[in-house]
């Protein structure tokens, strides 16, 4: 596997459809995943002194973490208002492999900070409900 750009890393939100169309979140800077898996203990007295786990277990989730610069554009307003009605959405992320994850996410936490004389940014953290796979 050859080495990828980080600004092909992108993340897109679904319009609403059935099947969603999704949209790039423009102005992004950076945009973080992290895969998490909750492990399950399962040793005993017959584990030789060796934890183990049982494989397949626990509960997984998705995080992603993004900022950039605002630009006004339809899917951060699509986030924004997400953000605050609490509701879930179709999220993907896209690699530049062509490498995609799909799944429903809810916005824990939108960030917006300007300085005078400069750029409006944001920053996002996304927590998925449900299962996320490969598209």
């Amino acid at each position: 596997m050859s080495a990828e750009k980080g600004s092909a890393f992108l993340l897109k939100i679904g319009d609403g459809g059935a099947p969603p169309t999704y949209a790039t979140v423009a102005g992004m800077r950076t945009t973080q995943m992290s895969v998490n898996g909750e492990a399950v203990n399962v040793t005993s007295k017959d584990s030789g002194a060796w934890r183990e786990l049982l494989s397949g277990a626990g509960t997984r989730s998705v995080s992603v973490a993004a900022s950039g610069i605002f630009t006004g554009s339809a899917a951060e307003t699509r986030i924004k208002t997400n953000a605050l009605a609490g509701t879930l959405d179709d999220y993907e992320l896209s690699f530049e492999s062509g490498e995609r994850l799909r799944g429903r996410f809810l916005v824990t936490r939108l960030d917006y900070a300007g300085d005078y004389n400069g750029e409006r940014t944001y920053a996002l953290a996304l927590e998925s409900s449900g299962a996320v796979a490969a598209a």
